[in-house]
């Protein structure tokens, strides 16, 4: 967790005419440096030493809630806050940093305390696991196998932790702080894109909740084992073709359209896993990116493709494509019978190959 002052895109800090104050009471640290830090970059904004246990500093206001970092000398570990219009105050110790024995502010900061003590366990325990791993022989198997186990645990717990947190905290910004700090890559996307859904309107429009958003995005372009979104769209003859009705197969959605040169070589590939294929649960739906229907139909009808084919004739403007983030074309995914994706993006040889390990 150190460094969970990260960068987020979107969290932008508008400086205004009025500032926060920040202090606090640090037992035992006098003589250390204190550093602010917001969430733009690694880069201080200011720092001071601490006298007779005491340091203040100044927040500019800016036109959203914004999370800073206060980073006190030999310790690993950040207190964060969130801006507001109300003062801000700490009391802890060196030997406690960064739990607080008492805060007064807003509830988001409240919240991001709450949120830092909650994890506090667990990052002593991250501590005792990476020095128990840094002493097991790589020789020994068992040692291994037993440290696996724990480490999962630990997964585990991180993940109950951080849900549990969201689920009392749907109005905070240290919800989506954590989201993308500890979850990320700990929790499916699925459940990712849940926990998101679950938090207030006002947090998920938000800056922070705005970079989930585009992260979530991403997901959709890049990432398989989740739900893939229904869709309706009319194939050539006018009638409406939902993905959900495909459900039950194996289904490979295909963008695809007549203009694209590197479709139209890739579309013999196509029709070979589709014949070898089709008759073992497994079809094929073309999304086209054509804009004119008479060359979208010339152009199935000479490559063959014996399947169903939709299209808008919106060219790049296409619903589906836009829905799934396709920027580039050929792209595909491969949709399981249960609705889940399970593989992206699969040319030539190893659609076929793809295809041959699941469809046996």
């Amino acid at each position: 967790m150190k460094g969970i002052f990260l960068l987020m895109a979107g969290a932008l800090i508008t400086a205004g005419v009025s500032a926060q104050q920040v202090s606090g009471i640090v037992k035992g640290g006098n003589g250390k440096k204190i550093y602010l830090f917001d969430d733009q970059d690694n880069n201080p904004d200011d720092s001071l030493t601490i006298q007779n246990e005491q340091f203040s500093f100044k927040v500019k206001a800016g036109k959203e809630p914004a999370v800073y970092a206060l980073i006190l000398q030999d310790v690993n570990y950040p207190m964060l806050f969130v801006s507001g219009p109300d003062a801000i105050h700490f009391t802890t110790t060196t030997a406690a940093y960064p739990i607080a024995s008492a805060i007064k502010g807003n509830d988001n900061t409240l919240a991001m305390q709450a949120y830092q003590k909650a994890f506090d366990p667990l990052i002593k325990r991250a501590q005792t696991l990476n020095q128990e791993a840094r002493e097991i022989n790589p020789e020994d198997e068992s040692a291994k196998n037993a440290f696996r186990k724990k480490a999962d645990q630990f997964s585990q717990d991180i993940v109950k932790t951080g849900t549990d947190f969201i689920t009392t905290h749907p109005k905070n910004i240290a919800s989506i702080w954590l989201m993308m700090n500890e979850l990320r890559n700990r929790v499916e996307p699925a459940e990712f894109q849940r926990l998101f859904s679950s938090l207030d309107k006002t947090i998920q429009e938000s800056a922070y909740g705005g970079s989930v958003t585009a992260y979530i995005k991403s997901l959709k372009t890049n990432a398989v084992n989740i739900p893939a979104e229904d869709f309706s769209q009319e194939d050539e003859k006018g009638n409406q073709v939902k993905l959900s009705s495909f459900r039950g197969k194996y289904v490979l959605v295909d963008f695809w359209a007549s203009w694209c040169g590197p479709c139209r070589q890739e579309n013999p590939n196509v029709v070979k896993a589709f014949n070898k294929f089709k008759s073992k649960n497994f079809t094929i739906l073309g999304v086209s990116l054509d804009n004119d229907r008479e060359r979208w139909l010339r152009a199935v009808k000479a490559d063959g493709l014996a399947w169903t084919q939709v299209s808008d004739l919106k060219g790049w403007g296409n619903e589906v494509a836009q829905q799934y983030g396709i920027n580039s074309i050929p792209a595909n995914m491969l949709i399981g019978p249960d609705g889940t994706i399970i593989a992206r993006n699969l040319r030539g040889e190893e659609l076929e190959q793809k295809l041959q390990e699941i469809l046996k």
